[in-house]
């Protein structure tokens, strides 16, 4: 077992007697990314360009991204070229991720490209720096996001065992590593598989209801499919109204809610923000407990849901009112959130291209839905919570599974690149 001494590093500790410590700047050339204008011309050429969402998934490798550029979006921004092998940094929220690429590529403003100047593993140091995550979001500032500057990343210290040390460890952790993975991937498949189940529960029970033996007939609709032959089917627009109040008391005097396309409407603040928080609320459209709310814009992507909250929400959501003498709101809940209603969304949908894809009132409440009586209704919206409840549990569970692999790889990962345990020669 190694002695050891103070690193003089807060985050690292104590390291092994032997070994040094080093800043990145004296390691590595550490370069800044770029984006070219929105000019069609500097895009979808053959230069390949990352951004942090292409490695955000926390994979050790990148290969590329979704969007290349051309030469001329090359010359015309000062994004730069990096070799294989480099470690790509995320310089902005969430800070600290990084993965190594496998391919000569550029990046954007949002990297901090690593280029080894010294002969070092930087297979080691990719190691290094994904578990100081915490301690490179504490050197972070700014006001519309949180970023790291490349000065304050360059100045930072990291542990520098002897190059065969380095490449020893990072052996060592590729291999364990690679087995947590596998182990991840597998519970992720799981999780998807569970997933994918709910939806074909809530799609069955919505469009066939609860029993098994009713006599079914053609809807009409391709969505819907075959329903009970008691069953009605409905336009939107013949069950809720459009909500026109709109809101003109302070930010500090009503609740902001959001919309997220996974989960439904929350207050905004209870799970993971995507966006800026609104800076005034003023004009933003009312809700009550129990209506609709669509997201205009990403209505064919699963974004509507109930509301079980009163709040103000913005300009660009609907809000739609349940008539309450024909409709359990629960009920279409499930029916709003069902992948059918999504394509129908896009189908009656408008707009330049995918990402501007609006699905407007007047089209919305066109839309057919599956309308049993108010009592089954209530009963598949019953039955919905308490299956769906189930497979939440389950999926919770393996969720954790992966927290608890993740926590326990990243404690394997710090006590071996910090020399507290040795890799056997």
């Amino acid at each position: 077992m190694h002695k050891m001494k103070d690193s003089g590093i807060e985050w690292v500790s104590e390291i092994p007697t032997s070994w040094k410590t080093i800043q990145i700047k004296n390691l590595f050339t550490v370069l800044s990314g770029a984006t070219p204008t929105p000019d069609t011309d500097n895009w979808d050429g053959d230069i390949l360009w990352i951004t942090p969402a292409d490695y955000k998934t926390k994979d050790k490798y990148v290969a590329g991204g979704k969007r290349n550029i051309s030469q001329q979006g090359f010359n015309t921004c000062s994004t730069s070229m990096i070799p294989k092998g480099s470690i790509i940094f995320s310089k902005r929220a969430p800070i600290g991720t990084v993965a190594i690429n496998t391919e000569v590529l550029c990046t954007n403003q949002g990297c901090l490209s690593c280029v080894s100047k010294a002969d070092t593993c930087n297979d080691y140091f990719y190691y290094v720096m994904s578990i100081g995550t915490e301690h490179f979001e504490l050197l972070g500032s700014g006001t519309t996001f949180k970023e790291i500057s490349a000065n304050s990343f360059s100045n930072c210290k990291l542990p520098y065992p002897d190059k065969c040390e380095q490449e020893r460890i990072a052996f060592f952790l590729d291999e364990r590593c690679s087995a947590f993975n596998s182990l991840i991937s597998d519970i992720q498949s799981q999780i998807e598989t569970l997933e994918e189940y709910k939806r074909s529960v809530i799609t069955e029970a919505v469009t066939k209801g609860l029993d098994p033996d009713v006599e079914m007939r053609d809807s009409g609709d391709e969505w819907i499919g075959m329903i009970p032959d008691h069953w009605k089917i409905m336009r939107i627009g013949r069950l809720f109204h459009l909500r026109n109040e709109k809101n003109y008391l302070p930010m500090e005097q009503v609740q902001l809610l959001s919309l997220y396309t996974d989960i439904g409407v929350f207050p905004h603040g209870e799970h993971e923000e995507r966006g800026n928080k609104a800076v005034t609320v003023d004009g933003y459209n009312i809700v009550k407990k129990n209506d609709i709310v669509v997201n205009i814009i990403l209505a064919w992507m699963g974004a509507i849901g109930i509301s079980n909250y009163e709040g103000v929400t913005s300009p660009a959501y609907d809000v739609y009112v349940p008539d309450l003498s024909k409709v359990v709101p629960h009920y279409f809940h499930y029916v709003f959130r069902t992948s059918g209603i999504a394509g129908e969304c896009y189908k009656y949908g408008r707009g330049i291209m995918m990402m501007r894809w609006r699905t407007y009132s007047s089209e919305f409440k066109l839309i057919n839905v599956p309308y049993p009586n108010l009592r089954e209704q209530q009963q598949i919206a019953d039955y919905l919570d308490s299956k769906c409840a189930e497979i939440d549990s389950i999926i919770a569970e393996k969720k954790q599974q992966i927290a608890t692999i993740e926590e326990y790889k990243k404690s394997l990962i710090f006590e071996y690149v910090t020399g507290k345990k040795e890799v056997q020669a």
